[in-house]
């Protein structure tokens, strides 16, 4: 899990703006970003194309990616490891997982090694995240992405990929945090609550997936968290969707 991620706890902000023309939809965006794309790996992961909207979700391929950092924000921070996991609705494929600890262009500060316990020898020895750069957007290509707010896994990938070639990337994600925000976070507290001085319900990944009495992992490892994202996404479509409803139901 990224830096940071079991310590925020606030609702995922909408990405639209008011007045601004809405987007194409993911499957014909694909098409025009794959036409405007120079980088041929970036070309290629768009050509794979994106199932389109009214797809089921039973008939989904999806990734789980997570990503450790070294801190909040993608124009300062950069990524120190990554974890994907190939999964469907009801299916997770651990044996096709990967997992890459990779040499952030910025260095490591004493925080970020306290949580997820990534050394200054450990990204010494690591690639860049050039060198992976292939492998990731093969994974990525065809795929829709499940992630544990989508502020960190597309911010940081769009920009360390325009560092290293010059182009960014857009893509769909189901977000999990996302997801427990529609449940928990759509009214705002009242009177009541003030008076009785209630919290909110956390969105934390952890404090989510003990509401579906899923087990505890120890947090800060990239692989062992998209393992916990892809096991809560599976949770949430068991109790809350159906494999039947349309994939723009749930992605962003």
């Amino acid at each position: 899990m990224y830096f940071g991620k079991n310590t925020h706890t606030e609702m995922p902000g909408s990405e639209k703006t008011a007045g601004v023309k809405a987007p194409l939809p993911w499957s014909q965006r694909f098409v025009q970003l794959a036409e405007e794309a120079r980088d041929p790996r970036i070309k290629a992961f768009y050509c794979a194309g994106m199932v389109d909207e009214s797809t089921p979700l039973e008939e989904v391929p999806l990734l789980a990616m997570d990503f450790e950092t070294t801190g909040f924000d993608s124009s300062k921070h950069g990524i120190v490891s990554i974890g994907l996991v190939p999964m469907s609705h009801r299916r997770i494929h651990c044996r096709e997982a990967r997992h890459w600890v990779v040499k952030p262009r910025v260095a490591l500060d004493e925080t970020s090694v306290v949580i997820h316990g990534i050394t200054h020898s450990d990204v010494a020895a690591a690639p860049d995240l050039s060198d992976v750069i292939d492998e990731l957007l093969e994974y990525m290509a065809g795929r829709v992405i499940v992630v544990h707010h989508r502020s960190i896994e597309r911010a940081f990938l769009d920009v360390a990929l325009k560092a290293r070639t010059g182009e960014g990337i857009q893509f769909p994600v189901i977000d999990t945090m996302e997801l427990e925000a529609r449940l928990h976070r759509s009214k705002a507290p009242g009177i009541i609550d003030w008076l009785l001085r209630r919290r909110p319900a956390s969105i934390r990944l952890a404090d989510s997936r003990e509401r579906y009495h899923l087990p505890y992992y120890r947090p800060h490892h990239a692989l062992t968290d998209a393992l916990a994202t892809a096991e809560l996404l599976q949770a949430q479509i068991a109790h809350r969707f159906s494999p039947q409803q349309a994939i723009s139901e749930l992605w962003q």
